[in-house]
């Protein structure tokens, strides 16, 4: 599986999950010139937007999850979040920024790790 599959495959999977949760898909690969954002939902019962980073690995081999998302990237996901919202005509009581992690590997089912709330 090349890379980009790796990718594509773990953020459908991080799509299913969210819409497991019960929670809309808003957009997925947004971009503008500062860069992307992976998938956007909205949770319709808290009235949140939530802004979702999702890290597709193979395995451990880039350090696992604690280096998922380092300090500089949640400003940048936060300054993308930021655009997002200014082209927006709707209204939500929360804002956040979470994780998702999907580990594919060839002879287990995917794990998938939620981190809420980490910027």
């Amino acid at each position: 599986m090349t890379r980009s599959e790796l990718g594509a495959l773990g953020e459908q999977l991080a799509v299913d999950h969210l819409m497991a949760q019960g929670w809309a898909i808003l957009a997925r690969n947004w971009r503008c010139r500062y860069g992307e954002l992976d998938v956007i939902v909205a949770d319709p019962v808290a009235r949140t937007v939530v802004f979702v980073e999702v890290k597709a690995r193979s395995g451990d081999g880039f350090g696992g999850l604690a280096y998922a998302v380092p300090p500089e990237k949640v400003r940048r996901l936060r300054r993308l979040a930021g655009a997002w919202l200014g082209g927006q005509q709707a209204h939500w009581d929360e804002i956040r920024l979470d994780v998702i992690t999907v580990r594919i590997g060839r002879r287990r089912a995917p794990e998938i790790t939620h981190l809420q709330g980490v910027g």
